[in-house]
């Protein structure tokens, strides 16, 4: 950093380019950890004297939305929140058992699931149309990982404090991931990462279903499609019986159905959100008028009744798999929101109004928290449930407390009338949700646009259908990664020329017809920050080219631009090129540094070396400057 340009090699200087040394200090990382902390605990009122009352209600107003509409609450807005969470509440009554069964819990709990998480959110959420209660993917992840700590069929009273105890850690994630908005650990599984993975757990969870859909009474724990098929193949060789299967297809051909007219005719969306509790009716009077459950028909048997029972002393936070709970904890965390805030911002677009991700993280965490101590396990947005609570013409939240009422009455009052109820019915019903959760088309298109988005989607996809779920997980997340890697490594290094009767600077492959010097090679650098995984790279690509051109180039100039921030290998690898270029007779300029850049460059004396008259504002300014110097020649342009 000692080499110094000559006095004789520098060129004339126009006044804007003054501007790029004289810039202020940039903001410290301390003055953004500050700045970061302060928007954690702003309160709204700003406009008024900081008092403790003031404070203490802006906060609760940002901890509670519901303290901002309900003001205009009116009589209409509830009657259409009413209609909207009884709709809701007839497909969420049998989904729930479903969704329970899947997560290897007895029935009783999924119901709890759709009933003190929804009323938690409605006071503390932002979405306006998103349901609340158990979802397919969440409720695998749970059995699928779980079971590997204590086996359900062997200790279901362990299996159930492990599943609270994951319930409580999820919570415990998500209103830490709010609050200190710590969003963007969710964008680690990519919109391709979800989809593969979406779609592999669809296939997964269907395969699951055989088991209630052929009544076999012994069926593998294991998700891989190999050994699902395996089971089958075994079961299948064994006595069964076929009534299960006809009922269980029957049913979900009449769901399927149902969903088709109320697809086709928009007036008529309630004939598709109460055909599974109709299902269930039906199923469950021709059970018992026949008594088929004395001929091979498999049935639930007695659900508990009654709401909600305190589940605090299930929850261990210091037993020997506390650390085991933690990572299913994070991931079922990361999936939830990831789940919940997709479907939440699809309808907000909709509706035109904005989503918080933050506060919706917050408001997730305490109902998850809360739903721990109620004998629920983990609840999210349902995408299916949240298209009728929108179609059937919700208002507000208020919709899911109208189905949590629902689902209470329906605990205390009519679980005596599922004791009939045949299990291949609650397969049914999930099978005829999970045609939603694999999108072949989004497949064809990350095709089409983005071979390697394609390969994180696959791999998810494989990972899941053959491997388990932590294996599909991990296999998006580690292509993902490598995706970011790869391109961090080798960005791109592109040489500009100058668009005809422009003093714009354009690639001159993506743009043939530029006009190019030969006395200066312009190039620009392609990444957000210059650092030591990618300073060799770039400092090897430029002295490439100009090893090629070695008699022609008597300029290169830098354009950073894209360069946001440098750390000191990146300093080290400019200071590297420059000493490389000066040796060869060589000047570099530099164009268009980013705040961050130009700092650190000050602080390391690396202008110094290059020469302030070589820092420029523009492209066109350091070319022009170039050629002047140089005599290199004009750009015929």
């Amino acid at each position: 950093m000692e080499l110094m340009a000559s006095e004789a090699s520098v060129p004339k200087r126009a006044d804007s380019v003054d501007l790029v040394l004289q810039a202020p200090d940039p903001p410290s990382l301390w003055y953004d950890l500050i700045g970061m902390l302060r928007k954690v605990v702003r309160y709204r009122c700003a406009d008024k004297p900081f008092t403790l009352s003031v404070c203490a209600m802006s906060i609760l107003r940002s901890l509670f939305p519901i303290l901002e509409w309900l003001k205009s609450y009116s009589l209409k807005s509830f009657r259409s929140d009413a209609m909207a969470g009884l709709t809701l509440a007839s497909l969420s009554i049998p989904q729930s058992i479903g969704y329970a069964n899947l997560a290897k819990l007895d029935p009783q709990y999924g119901l709890y699931t759709s009933a003190v998480p929804p009323l938690v959110y409605a006071v503390m959420g932002t979405s306006r149309e998103i349901a609340i209660g158990p979802v397919a993917v969440v409720s695998l992840l749970l059995s699928s990982m779980v079971q590997k700590i204590a086996d359900p069929a062997i200790d279901p009273a362990s299996y159930r404090k492990m599943v609270f105890t994951v319930t409580f850690l999820t919570g415990v994630f998500q209103f830490a991931f709010g609050l200190f908005r710590l969003g963007f650990l969710v964008d680690f599984l990519s919109h391709a990462a979800i989809t593969g993975f979406m779609g592999g757990a669809a296939i997964v969870i269907g395969l699951q279903q055989l088991k209630g859909l052929l009544g076999l009474s012994h069926f593998t724990s294991n998700t891989d499609v190999v050994s699902v098929t395996r089971a089958v193949w075994v079961s299948v060789h064994e006595p069964w019986h076929p009534e299960n299967f006809f009922i269980g297809c029957s049913f979900f051909l009449f769901i399927l159905g149902m969903r088709f007219i109320g697809r086709k005719n928009k007036k008529l969306f309630w004939v598709s959100a109460i055909a599974p509790v109709l299902s269930v009716a039906l199923s469950t009077l021709m059970v018992y008028m026949t008594r088929a459950d004395n001929h091979g028909v498999k049935i639930i048997q007695k659900v508990d009744a009654g709401i909600n029972s305190s589940s605090v002393k299930m929850i261990n936070l210091n037993g020997p798999y506390v650390t085991e709970c933690a990572k299913i904890a994070l991931i079922c965390a990361v999936i939830a929101l990831t789940e919940a805030i997709a479907v939440g911002r699809s309808f907000s677009v909709i509706n035109g109004y904005k989503l918080d991700g933050n506060k919706e993280m917050v408001a997730m965490g305490f109902m998850n928290v809360a739903g721990s101590l109620s004998s629920c396990y983990v609840a999210t947005g349902s995408f299916s449930r949240t298209a009728v609570n929108f179609t059937a013409g919700c208002k507000t939240a208020v919709s899911n407390v109208v189905m949590a009422a629902t689902v209470m009455v329906a605990l205390e009052l009519l679980m005596n009338l599922l004791f009939y109820t045949p299990v291949s019915i609650l397969a049914s019903i999930i099978l005829s949700a999970l045609p939603g959760l694999i999108n072949v088309q989004e497949v064809c298109i990350l095709w089409k646009v983005d071979k390697m988005d394609f390969l994180t989607c696959m791999g998810s996809f494989l990972g899941v259908l053959f491997g388990s779920v932590e294996i599909g997980l991990s296999v998006a997340i580690g292509v993902s990664f490598a995706k970011v890697i790869v391109h961090s490594v080798r960005p791109q290094v592109q040489i500009l020329g100058k668009l005809q009767g422009t003093d714009i600077f354009c690639n001159i492959k993506q743009y043939p017809m530029v006009c190019q010097t030969p006395a200066v090679l312009t190039t620009r650098i392609d990444t957000s920050f210059l650092c030591f995984i990618n300073a060799s790279f770039i400092r090897e690509r430029i002295t490439g080219w100009v090893t090629e051109k070695l008699e022609e180039i008597r300029t290169v100039v830098l354009d950073m631009s894209n360069v946001v921030n440098i750390d000191t290998a990146g300093l080290a690898a400019l200071e590297e090129l420059h000493k490389e270029l000066v040796s060869r007779g060589i000047q570099m300029a530099i164009a268009s540094p980013g705040w961050q850049v130009i700092h650190k460059m000050k602080l390391a004396q690396l202008v110094d070396g290059i020469g302030e008259n070589w820092i420029f504002l523009t492209v066109g300014e350091a070319v022009e400057a170039c050629l002047t110097n140089k005599k290199g020649g004009d750009l015929e342009c």
